[in-house]
C-alpha cells in the first residue's frame, strides 16, 4: 500500500529539473545491496526491472494520527506490498504488476535475517520473505516466481506517505459507488474528491469495501497511482524548483534502494521520458488460480494460475505491453455498472423525425446493449428526456443517467431488465461512461487514463 511513494520517487527522479537536484535527491536515499552474492539468476531483459516494496512503518506515525486513521496495532518487519514495475526500453510505458501479499512462495535456501538461523527451502507467504532475509531473499524469491531479472530495488516506509501527498496537493479520485470502511474509517460518497495524504492512507489501505478483499484494494491502489502519475505529470510539480525540493524532501526520510539506482541512471530516464503521462502507465495483478491454497503451517494461501501468471511474466521480458491497444477515445465518467451489462429501449418522445435513431446510435456508441429499433411514443409532447427502470436494476438506471445528463429516473415495478429512455425536448448528447473498474484484455490490464478522473 506504499507503492506510490516508491514509484513517486521515479517519476519525480525521471522528470526533474536538473543534474544537482537529482543528486541530491539521490545523496538523501538510504543505500541497500540486494544483489550480493546473487548466482544462477535470469537473463537480461529489454527495458528496465523495478522491485518496490512497503515496509510497515507505523511506529513513527503521530498518536493523533494513528487515532485519527486508525493505524493501531503492533509494526511488523515485513512487506504489505510488492510490486514489479517494468519500463519499456524505449521509455514510452511503464508496466506495473501487482504481487498479493498473500501469494504462495517458495523461498530458498537462506540465513534468516533476525535470528541468524540457517533455513532449508521451505513454503511461506510473500509478504513474509522480507522478515527471513530482508531485501535480498526477497529479490531472489522474487526473480525466482516471475523468471523476471531484477535491475533495482526500492524499499518504501509508508510514513511519509501522508505527507507526500499533501506536497503535491492531493489527488483527486472519482468514485462510482459509496466507498466505507469501519476498519479504516473511509468514508467516501458518490462523486469526485480530492484526497489529503490522511484520507489517500484510507484509500488504499482499505480492504473492506466489497467482497474483493485483498484483490480489490491492489486495484484501488492501482487507481490511485495512476491518479498521482496524472497529478504529478500534470500540475507543475516537476518543473517548480521550490515543489520539486518540497515533495521529495518528504520522500526521502522513508526510501531505500540498490546502490546502482543512482544520478546517472535517474537522468537517462529523464531525459527519455519527458512526454510520459497517465496514459503511458499500465496496471495489472497477477492471474489467481486459487485464492484459497491452504498450506500446513501457513493458512490460507493465493496461488497464482501457471499458465496465465507465466505468459504474463513473458510479456515483460520480452517489453510488451500487457494491456491491449485502444483507439483514442473521449474521456468517460466512471459508472457502477458497464454500459455493455445494460439493455436499453429507446423511445423519441418529440416531434423531431429521427431523433430516437440518434439517441440510440449515441447511447450504443458508448457501449450500451441498445435495441437498435426506437420507437415513437404518445403525442409526442415530452420537454425532459427520463428513464424508466424497475427498482431492482436500479445501479444500471444510474449509470445511463450518467449517460444522460439532467434525465429523470422513474421507477416501475415489474418493468423487467431492460431500461426504457425516453429522449425529451432537453436531449442534446450522450456523455461518454464506462465502468469503474474497466478489465479489458486477458490479463485485465488497464492504462492509466483508464482509471483517473476524466
Amino acid at each position: 500500500m506504499r507503492m506510490v511513494t516508491g514509484l513517486s520517487v521515479l517519476v519525480l527522479g525521471i522528470g526533474g529539473i536538473g543534474h544537482a537536484v537529482v543528486t541530491s535527491l539521490e545523496t538523501g536515499i538510504e543505500r541497500v545491496d540486494p544483489f550480493r552474492d546473487m548466482k544462477n539468476r535470469p537473463g537480461d531483459t529489454n527495458g528496465t526491472n523495478i522491485l518496490v516494496v512497503g515496509t510497515d512503518g507505523r511506529d513513527r506515525i503521530t498518536p493523533e494520527q494513528k487515532k485519527k486513521y486508525r493505524l493501531g496495532g503492533a509494526p511488523c518487519r515485513c512487506t504489505d506490498t510488492v510490486m514489479l514495475v517494468h519500463i519499456s526500453k524505449d521509455r514510452h510505458r511503464a508496466s506495473v504488476v501487482s504481487l498479493p501479499r498473500d501469494s504462495y512462495a517458495e523461498i530458498p535456501e537462506h540465513t534468516d535475517a533476525t535470528t541468524g538461523k540457517r533455513h532449508k527451502p521451505h513454503p511461506v507467504k510473500l509478504n513474509a520473505v522480507y522478515a527471513e532475509g530482508g531485501p535480498a531473499l526477497t529479490v531472489r524469491t522474487v526473480e525466482d516466481m516471475t523468471d523476471v531479472k531484477i535491475d533495482h530495488y526500492l524499499e518504501i516506509d509508508f510514513t511519509s506517505f501522508m505527507k507526500t501527498v499533501d506536497a503535491v496537493g492531493g489527488v483527486e479520485i472519482c468514485t462510482a459507488r459509496p466507498m466505507k470502511d469501519s476498519h479504516t474509517g473511509l468514508d467516501l460518497p458518490v462523486g469526485t474528491h480530492k484526497l489529503n495524504g490522511g484520507q489517500a492512507l484510507q484509500y488504499v489501505r482499505s480492504r473492506h469495501v466489497d467482497g474483493a478483499a485483498d484483490l480489490g484494494r491492489m486495484q484501488r491502489q492501482q487507481r490511485f497511482l495512476a491518479a498521482l502519475v496524472d497529478r504529478v505529470t500534470s500540475s507543475g510539480v516537476l518543473l517548480n524548483p521550490v515543489k520539486f525540493r518540497t515533495v521529495t524532501s518528504t520522500m526521502l526520510g522513508s526510501v531505500r534502494a540498490d546502490k546502482g539506482f543512482g544520478t546517472e541512471q535517474m537522468l537517462a530516464l529523464r531525459r527519455a521520458m519527458q512526454g510520459f503521462t497517465a496514459a503511458s502507465s499500465e496496471f495489472t495483478s497477477v492471474p489467481v488460480g486459487d485464492v484459497g491454497h491452504r498450506v500446513k503451517g501457513i493458512g490460507s494461501t493465493v496461488k497464482w494460475h501457471p499458465g496465465k501468471s507465466r505468459k504474463l511474466f513473458q510479456l515483460l521480458r520480452d517489453d510488451k505491453p500487457l494491456a491491449p491497444h485502444r483507439p483514442n477515445r473521449p474521456s468517460a465518467t466512471p459508472v457502477d455498472v458497464s454500459p455493455q451489462q445494460i439493455r436499453v429501449q429507446v423511445y423519441n418522445g418529440t416531434p423531431v423525425d429521427g431523433l430516437g435513431d440518434r439517441v440510440d446510435k449515441a447511447l450504443r456508441g458508448t457501449g450500451f446493449a441498445t435495441t437498435r429499433a426506437p420507437l415513437n411514443i404518445g403525442n409526442g409532447a415530452v420537454r425532459r428526456t427520463y428513464v424508466t427502470y424497475d427498482p431492482r436494476w436500479d445501479r444500471s438506471a444510474k449509470s445511463l443517467r450518467a449517460a444522460l445528463p439532467g434525465s429523470e429516473l422513474r421507477p416501475v415495478k415489474n418493468q423487467g431488465p431492460t431500461l426504457k429512455v425516453v429522449a425529451g425536448a432537453d436531449y442534446k448528447a450522450v456523455t461518454p461512461v464506462r465502468a469503474e473498474d474497466p478489465h479489458h484484455g486477458e490479463f485485465g490490464a488497464v492504462t492509466g487514463d483508464q482509471v483517473v478522473c476524466p
